[in-house]
């Protein structure tokens, strides 16, 4: 891939509420993510996906095993992407059943190799454990690497510009997982690796060839 070609990010949300502050973290990592690779010199093609709107066409596909075609755009942006930011709201101390749902209707091979910065909100700072007992392993599983730093956002956090006992702010946090996203993304070639799974192979000829009459 060369610096021309634009890079492709994906921000997935799982938040059921609207507004809802899932959703919020999730754009506030897009946005930094997209300036650190602007300010690399690179294009950047943004995706956000919302899974309150697919509800029903991902139960509808748990169910009968064939996605609607605005189920199967999101699944498309996603295993083309070049980076993947995953945020989901954490209750009784895992991800959403919608965000597993999610990844349940991917094919388990289709994350191959795609750089996942994961994140989260919740109502106190002892839901972020979910982060590394949950999240981490569900994208060790389907083989797409973690970054190193993962984003937890309490009710706490969003009202204050400075991290509590010293440790990071919010914002700081945001910054720095969207700077190890964007580095992995910028030397990434997976978007333009993935093949169209219909598209004929090159020794393919419409005439002529065994079996071609």
């Amino acid at each position: 891939m060369t610096d021309t070609t634009p890079r492709k990010v994906v921000a997935l949300s799982s938040g059921l509420s609207q507004p809802s502050s899932t959703r919020l973290l999730a754009d506030r990592l897009a946005e930094a993510t997209v300036a650190d690779l602007e300010d690399r010199g690179l294009e950047v093609e943004l995706t956000t996906i919302d899974l309150r709107d697919l509800a029903h066409d991902i139960t509808n596909n748990l169910m009968t095993g064939f996605p609607s075609a605005k189920l199967g755009a999101a699944i498309d942006a996603i295993t083309r992407a070049d980076g993947l930011i995953a945020v989901t709201p954490i209750f009784t101390a895992s991800y959403s059943g919608l965000f597993k749902s999610f990844f349940d209707v991917i094919d388990n091979t289709a994350l191959i190799g795609l750089p996942v910065l994961i994140a989260a909100t919740g109502g106190t700072p002892r839901h972020s454990l979910a982060l590394d007992h949950a999240m981490r392993p569900l994208f060790s599983y389907l083989r797409a690497p973690v970054l190193p730093t993962s984003v937890f956002a309490a009710a706490e956090d969003w009202g204050s510009s400075a991290g509590g006992d010293g440790l990071p702010s919010l914002p700081d946090r945001i910054r720095r997982a969207a700077g190890e996203l964007a580095a992995a993304v910028a030397v990434s070639t997976r978007s333009a690796d993935v093949k169209d799974p219909f598209e004929l192979d090159a020794s393919f000829s419409p005439v002529g060839g065994y079996g071609a009459q």
